[in-house]
């Protein structure tokens, strides 16, 4: 998992409340195992027509906000089934960092275990945010996750919070695969005296 410390970049608006997971990546794209490609998924039913062209009025698809790494939404964003196929779509496009008053619960577990940084703040920052993210190229924001603290476009500062333990994870690029890895020695050391002791638990011949 690719590290999280500070992010520089595009801010796109989308305010609605109650996205849910089906609506950031449709039940038909869950076919596939691999996260590879998903981004072409995300948010298909408002981004595409029946045709596959594109709508044009859809913030990602704006010249402004198609390279965005920022999505300022709204409310209980993540909701409906537990697919964890929405981080990975929201991720392969290219964001890294949501910010929104609530998540489901779910996803927002599930994007700190793929390498995104979801950020809850009060309506009041949501709403200077996404007020700032209507600047188009010009909604640049960057996010410093070891400060806790986001710098609009104007210089204005929002400190937020976040659990020490996911924060650690972030900063370091540890999933469960990459925090299970750090205690590596002492799982080796572990399985070499187990094996010695009682070698039958890793030799089916004995």
């Amino acid at each position: 998992m690719e590290k999280f410390t500070k992010l520089t970049g595009v801010a796109a608006p989308l305010p609605m409340i109650n996205v849910d997971t089906d609506m950031i990546i449709p039940k038909q794209f869950l076919k596939v195992i691999s996260r590879d490609g998903l981004g072409r998924g995300l948010f298909d039913e408002m981004r595409f027509k029946q045709d596959g062209s594109e709508i044009p009025e859809f913030v990602l698809n704006q010249p402004a906000y198609r390279d965005a790494k920022i999505l300022v939404t709204g409310a209980n964003f993540g909701c409906g089934s537990s697919r964890e196929h929405a981080p990975w779509a929201i991720l392969d496009f290219g964001i890294t960092c949501v910010i929104a008053p609530s998540f489901a619960d779910i996803f927002y577990n599930n994007c700190f275990k793929n390498g995104i940084l979801p950020i809850v703040l009060p309506q009041a920052d949501v709403d200077k945010l996404m007020d700032d993210a209507e600047r188009g190229a010009n909604a640049i924001v960057s996010v410093d996750l070891d400060a806790q603290e986001i710098t609009g476009p104007d210089g204005g500062k929002i400190k937020f919070e976040i659990d020490p333990f996911r924060k650690h994870c972030l900063l370091n690029g540890l999933d469960d695969i990459g925090l299970t890895l750090e205690k590596k020695a002492s799982i080796d050391s572990f399985e070499a005296k187990q094996s010695a002791s009682q070698p039958w638990l890793y030799n089916a011949a004995v």
